[in-house]
Order: structure tokens, then sequence, then C-alpha cells
């Protein structure tokens, strides 16, 4: 009958700790509900939704989420090669890929603690004995395991867990931006380093234009038909012009630096490929996904998302330390002291907890909760500035197509009028002053086109990088990837 009543007694101490157990306070995690926002801005959606066919005039199709590489869009196999260069040899990525792995390591060190913790010990010494009748020295020692285990009652570990995973993912989630920016940086750089070719073309052009002109007055001052003040001029005009070039040079030097950087490498040790802006095709339709699947598809806010998840665990914490902690410990040892000697085991549960503190903990517990109201704030703020960022470069690409337009007839007219000049000029109709003026409206309408095509390009980049560029996952596929190619021994 007493044994009877000791098993229940057991059995019923045992449920209550394994009821206790499965008891975690805190929040649990619930992730934010999605933007009801359905439009970036509706007048650049309604003009760019159309339209598609016009030459110089993108399409947007509102809905559709970037497929792939968002680089292959603009059909430059060079440029992939670079891009698919750059993500192999960054530090960038070496360093946040490392990270990402000692953020893993940190979860394993924290789901540690859910379990017995195993030791060994082993002591031996030597001792005199002062108290007993005749004064003794002795040698002793002890060997053996001790078990040690926290219940985790209130849930304290399991929300330390919860909080190091969260790290994790918020790791993963700066190497998906660091992939993104990094891909938006090389497509930009190797775009300015097209335009600063073409830039460069133009000038030298225009510098021929010069050098023929000069030499239509030094041979109409040679006739007696013009005098040496319009030679000066041509003489000024060449050589201002000249002056052109070497910042042109400097942009596609600064690009070319830029890019060898992007990919791993120094200036001076690899040397990226020459891109002219032929070699590239303006994306005639971009597919735009939408504002309420935003939170799915940019890798900050993604970021924002995990420190919500880190804060909201935070709080867990910060609540389970205003609980008792329950422990449970056992050990065994073969001990000896003199010439005797035996084995010993022990036993022992424990409870600890909080009893006055001076608040501490209560405060600490507000703390995180206000922490996590802070980190909700945040989150919701870096979801309206992607709408804004989205918005931005939908309306500059909207702009871009009506500047193209507005400067290719400026150039066709400049150009029609330099010419109409010159011929003007070299019949004795007008002065050298008139065929300067309209070669320096050709000139200017001349790189104005040319940086206005670069914009429109720039701006396209920007808006696949805005939208995401398809960067979440890319860590899990450079693993699969890394495991694919992993030497297997036979």
């Amino acid at each position: 009958m007493k044994f009877r009543h000791l098993s229940q007694t057991k059995i019923g101490a045992l449920s209550v700790l394994t009821l206790l157990s499965a008891c975690t306070v805190g929040p649990d995690y619930q992730p934010p509900a999605a933007s009801p926002s359905q439009h970036y801005d509706q007048q650049a959606e309604q003009r760019l939704g159309h339209g598609g066919d016009t030459p110089g005039k993108q399409r947007i199709d509102l809905g559709k989420k970037v497929n792939g590489n968002w680089w292959s869009a603009f059909r430059s196999p060079k440029l992939d090669q670079l891009v698919r260069r750059a993500i192999d040899g960054n530090l960038e990525l070496v360093a946040a890929d490392a990270t990402i792995r000692q953020a893993a390591s940190s979860v394993a060190a924290a789901e540690g603690a859910l379990y017995p913790q195993v030791d060994f010990a082993a002591a031996a010494g030597r001792q005199r004995t002062h108290n007993a009748k005749e004064p003794s020295v002795s040698n002793f020692y002890a060997i053996g395991p001790r078990v040690g285990f926290d219940l985790d009652v209130f849930g304290g570990n399991k929300r330390l867990v919860e909080q190091q995973q969260a790290f994790t993912d918020l790791q993963k989630h700066r190497y998906e931006a660091a992939y993104l920016t990094l891909t938006g940086d090389v497509a930009s750089q190797a775009l300015l380093l097209a335009s600063a070719n073409a830039q460069i073309q133009a000038v030298e052009k225009l510098l021929a234009n010069d050098t023929k002109n000069l030499d239509l007055v030094r041979r109409a001052h040679a006739s007696g038909s013009t005098t040496q003040i319009d030679v000066s001029l041509a003489e000024t005009q060449l050589a201002q012009d000249r002056t052109l070039l070497p910042p042109l040079a400097q942009q596609r030097d600064a690009a070319r630096h830029a890019l060898s950087i992007l990919t791993g490498k120094g200036p001076g040790d690899w040397i990226a490929p020459d891109f002219d802006l032929t070699e590239f095709a303006l994306p005639s339709n971009v597919p735009v996904s939408l504002p309420s699947e935003m939170a799915h598809d940019r890798p900050d806010i993604l970021q924002a998302e995990a420190q919500l998840h880190m804060a909201s665990a935070a709080v867990g914490v910060a609540t389970a330390n205003l609980y008792p902690r329950v422990t449970l410990s056992a050990s065994l040892a073969q001990a000896a002291s003199g010439n005797g000697g035996a084995a010993l085991w022990g036993f022992a549960a424990g409870i600890a907890g909080p009893i006055f503190n001076g608040g501490t903990l209560q405060a600490e517990r507000q703390a995180a909760v206000d922490g996590y109201k802070a980190t909700l704030a945040g989150y919701q703020q870096t979801v309206i500035s992607s709408f804004g960022q989205v918005a931005d470069t939908l309306q500059a690409i909207n702009h871009d197509a009506e500047q193209l337009r507005a400067q290719e007839d400026a150039l066709q007219a400049a150009d029609s009028s330099f010419r109409l000049n010159q011929q003007a000029y070299a019949q004795g109709q007008n002065s050298i002053l008139q065929v300067l003026e309209a070669e320096r409206a050709y000139e200017q309408a001349l790189l104005g086109h040319i940086r206005v095509k670069t914009a429109q390009y720039l701006d396209t980049v920007q808006l696949f990088v805005a939208l995401g560029g398809n960067s979440v996952g890319v860590f899990e596929q450079r693993v699969a990837s890394r495991e694919d190619h992993k030497p297997s021994y036979q």
C-alpha cells in the first residue's frame, strides 16, 4: 500500500514537471500582416502600363515577379559573365557567408542548453588530519561523472534558441541584400563604362569637326576671305572641346576600377572588359510585383522582420526571468581517502527564483516590450520606404522616356542646323560665329542624348533592385551548389 502511494506520488510529480516543461512564457511570434496597398504610384503605373510598343518607351507588367537573373533582361552575354564572376569572387559575399555559418553555430550552441549537461571530474591530493587522536597524513582521490539538467520550465532557453535562429535568418537576408547590391552595382558600373566610351566617341567626332572647321577657316584666311579673328575663334573652339576628354576618361577608368574591386580583384590585377551601349537592349517589359507582395521580395524588409522576431523572443526571455528555474543534478563518483574507498552517488533537485531585485527584472521586461514596439515601427517604416523607392523609380522611367524623345528631336534639329551653317559658311553666307554656335548646340544635344539614354538604363537597373531582384533564397542556392560540387571520396 505504501509502495503504491509512493509510485502515485512520483507519477504525479513527473506529470507536473512535464506540464511545466511545456509552458513557454512570452509572446509567440506572428509575422506582420501584409500591406493592403495595391499601388506604388497610380499615375506612373497607368502611363507605363500602356505604350510598350513605342520606341524608347517601356512597359510594366504590374502583378508579375522577376524570374531568374534580372540582369539577363539587358541581353548582354558580356554582362552575364561579369556578374557571375563578381558573385563568385566578391569578398563581401565571402564574409557574409562566413557570418551566416557563425550564426548557425550559435544556434547549435544555444540548443545545447535544452539537453542534459554531462561533465567528468577527477581530483586527487594529499591531506593531513589534525582533530583526530593521532594526526595523520593520507592520500585521497575522487573520480566520476556529473549530470545537470535545467528543466527550462518557463521556456527561457527555448526563447534564446528562437532568438538565435532569428539572428541566423537576419544574417541570411543580409547576404541576400549584399548579393542584390553587388549585382546592381556591377550592372550600373558596366553601363557607366559604356556611357563614358560612347561620350568619348562623340567628343572625338566633335574634335574631328573642330579640326575640319579650323582647316576651312585657315583656307579662307589664306585666300583673304576671312580674318585672323575667325581663325582664333576656331582654334579656341578646338582647344575648349579637347578639355571634355579627360573627365570622361576618368569616368571610364573609375568604372573599370570599380568593376575590378566588385569581382574581388585589385585594378592592377584584373581589368574589366570594355562595354558599348549598343551591346545592351533596353527591357521593353518589366515585371513589377504588387506592394502587398513586397515583404517577401526585398531582403531589407526580411531583415527588418528577422529583427522583429528577435525582439519578440527577447520579450519571452525577459518574461521567463521573472519565474523560478528548476534544475536536476546527479553524480556518481568513486572516492577514497586513506585506506578506505567507496562509491558515492547523489541526486538533487533545486529551484531558484527572484523575490526582490529592486524592480530590475520587471524593468528589463518592459524594456524588451518597448524594444519590440520600436522594432515594429522600424519594420513598418522599411516597408513604406520601399514603396517610395519603387514609386520614384517608376516615375523616373516614365520621365526618361519623355526626355529621350525630346532629346532625339533636339539632336536631329541641331545636326541639321550644324550642317546648314557649315555649308553657308563655305559659301560665304554667314560668319564663323554662327557655325561655332551651331556646333556647340549639336555637341550639347549629342552628349545629352547619350546621358539620357544612360539614365534610362540605370533607372531600369534601379527598378529591378528596388523590387528585390529575385535575390531572396540565393544563399540556399549557393549552399546547394556548393554541395553539388563537393568532391566525393570512395
